[in-house]
């Protein structure tokens, strides 16, 4: 059994989950910590005060590992903010030899092209928004969404034969400086990092299990500390990933401000809002009010930008603390904000229940919630990765070691 680490980095938390993953691929999660963050550890999703981070992933780490009844040394970490670019590419390759069969490494050069071109793609959009022009990214997360040989969608091309492929396939690139500030917290930490997740990609990766077949459909939306980040499921595949700079700690903000209190008493309010004062509670209402409408055309916008698809899945699933706040439940599932967008009818709202993750069991005394369904995904991730390794002759482990980052 391999002893897997997910460590979500969040804006207001930290958490740390350990499993284990047995002889079927299937996950025993033995261990949970969580530690607060301080207000400037952490900016828009990425790491700010790299030596803070890390102590307070520390206190997450050993909580979890004091819990497990043992330590972790193999990590998957996530990674979120505006500057992670998620996009889905459709490469249309003619082939000059129908007859022969597809290898590994003719789909190894495919693969290749695809990256680059995405690559380019996401150093120039980041460049432009950042005004560096010099910026570098790297490559994190790569998957195939859908492959068709002569219009017959298949799972795995190696050994086919055909003359037409035409292949979706998601890539998420990240600023180096953000990677390598994660890469630093794991070296002083004495971890082996796995591998570095685009979070809403991991909690895709949650919702799908290990199932080949799957034909999951769906919209992921994580409300965080400080980003709300936002995946789109079509079939069984990503088809993408968005994310913008509001979380729970802007509606934090909207009613301190509001109401001329500090951040921490606003926090009090914000989380008990079912139960404050009549006459404090009106007031912290308008506030919230106000923060909803910006954050409700936050996602508007980023689901705008999913033009590949007629129309949009309406299984909207729910995570992140932020989800916990009823009055953002309530806007989801009563106003009319999906109108001017292509779904069919009204989307169904809902929470994800932790419980229900295929091939997850939970061995833990510490309740595990929505909270943690990054943290979930993240150890997916991890399987998937160590999966990659073992046998060389396995088909699907040639293609997915093409995939490896």
């Amino acid at each position: 059994m391999s002893t897997i680490l997910a460590l979500d980095i969040g804006t207001e938390f930290v958490k740390a989950v350990i499993a284990k993953s047995n002889r079927k691929g299937e996950l025993d999660v033995i261990g949970v910590g969580r530690a607060k963050q301080a207000p400037t550890n952490i900016f828009a999703g990425a790491i700010a005060d790299i030596p803070a981070v890390i102590s307070v992933c520390e206190k997450a780490l050993l909580d979890a590992e004091e819990e497990a009844g043992e330590t972790a040394k193999l990590a998957v970490v996530g990674i979120a903010g505006e500057l992670i670019k998620g996009t889905t590419t459709t490469v249309r390759y003619h082939r000059e030899n129908p007859n022969k069969p597809i290898t590994d490494h003719e789909m190894s050069i495919i693969i290749n092209k695809v990256q680059e071109r995405a690559g380019e793609a996401a150093r120039k959009t980041v460049a432009l928004e950042t005004g560096n022009k010099n910026v570098e990214v790297r490559l994190i997360n790569s998957a195939i969404v859908s492959l068709t040989i002569d219009g017959y969608k298949i799972s795995n091309p190696i050994g086919f034969k055909g003359s037409d492929i035409v292949i979706q396939f998601y890539t998420a690139f990240a600023p180096l400086i953000h990677v390598s500030a994660i890469e630093k917290v794991c070296a002083e930490l004495d971890l082996e990092l796995l591998t570095v997740a685009v979070e809403p990609f991991a909690v895709c990766r949650a919702c799908l299990g290990d199932d080949l077949e799957s034909t999951f459909s769906g919209i992921v939306i994580d409300i965080g500390g400080g980003t709300t980040d936002i995946a789109v499921v079509d079939d069984g595949g990503v088809d993408g990933t968005r994310m913008f700079s509001i979380g729970g700690r802007s509606f934090t903000k909207q009613i301190a401000d509001g109401l001329g209190v500090d951040f921490d008493t606003a926090e009090g309010y914000k989380l008990d809002l079912e139960n404050l004062d009549a006459k404090i509670k009106p007031k912290v209402e308008k506030a919230v009010e106000r923060n909803l409408n910006v954050w409700i055309t936050g996602v508007e916008v980023a689901l705008e930008d999913f033009n590949t698809l007629e129309v949009l899945p309406r299984n909207v699933l729910l995570c992140g603390g932020g989800a916990s706040l009823m009055p953002l439940q309530e806007m989801l599932a009563l106003s009319d904000w999906y109108q001017d967008l292509p779904f069919s009818r009204r989307p169904t709202i809902n929470i994800i229940d932790v419980a229900t993750l295929p091939g997850i069991t939970y061995k833990t005394k510490t309740p595990i919630d929505h909270s943690y369904a990054t943290a979930l995904g993240l150890l997916r991730v991890g399987v998937d990765t160590l999966a990659s390794a073992p046998d060389e002759n396995n088909l699907r482990t040639k293609l997915a070691k093409l995939l490896q980052n």
